[in-house]
């Protein structure tokens, strides 16, 4: 559907464009006028034909790039696989005790309650409830654990050690838009057994539960 709809635009926009610029040298005030007159002036059908073919082209390369940026999900009893382009993530699945949609977020977390993945995606609750229960996984609605969290602000008394200098720098990425950074930064948390999540770049952590006993 993804890689299907945008050549469709992009052959769509193609074929408008001439009619678009005979439009625009009509207007006196409109902007293009000097690329407008030139589409305008060259032959037909040549001209829309090839405009045809390039919106093609260009949506077929922003259908590919797109679909290289999808999160792809294989779901197995023994594992989930999560492939986003070059990157592969692969849970055991005897490790995960609930999956569930957060936001956009697919999140799976171990009987700890430590995220064992976190991963964007385009798809539904209703298309990955199916498939998880279908292998034998537990899915939640929402974060079972919504209500632990805290919204971290400096200098916490509760915090392990470390963490408050985590949070600041993650804090900065956040604010710069640095996501890969953030995401780094998340992970160095995990460490500290801190589950973090965002909203409107404001943070949110819990801890993850003492299972040493």
């Amino acid at each position: 559907m993804l890689f299907g709809g945008f050549p469709i635009a992009g052959a769509l926009i193609g074929w408008l464009l001439t009619p678009l610029a005979s439009w625009l040298v009509t207007l006196p005030w409109a902007p293009l006028q000097g690329p407008a007159e030139l589409l305008e002036s060259l032959p037909q059908p040549q001209v829309t034909i090839g405009a045809i073919v390039v919106g093609i082209i260009a949506g077929a390369v922003l259908g590919a790039v797109g679909l290289h940026e999808a999160l792809t999900i294989d779901i197995s009893s023994g594992r989930v696989v999560l492939t986003r382009g070059g990157d592969v993530q692969r849970i055991d699945g005897s490790h995960v005790a609930v999956a569930f949609l957060t936001g956009k977020h697919l999140v799976l977390l171990d009987s700890a309650t430590r995220e064992l993945a976190r991963a964007k995606t385009d798809l539904k609750a209703g298309d990955l409830e199916p498939a998880f229960r279908a292998h034998g996984y537990s899915w939640a609605a929402d974060d079972p654990h919504r209500d632990d969290y805290e919204r971290w602000v400096e200098d916490l008394p509760d915090l392990p050690i470390g963490a408050d200098a985590l949070f600041k720098a993650r804090q900065r990425a956040l604010d710069s838009g640095d996501g890969d950074d953030a995401e780094e930064l998340r992970a160095e948390l995990a460490k500290l057994g801190i589950v973090v999540r965002d909203v409107n770049k404001r943070q949110y952590w819990r801890l993850v539960r003492d299972t040493s006993g």
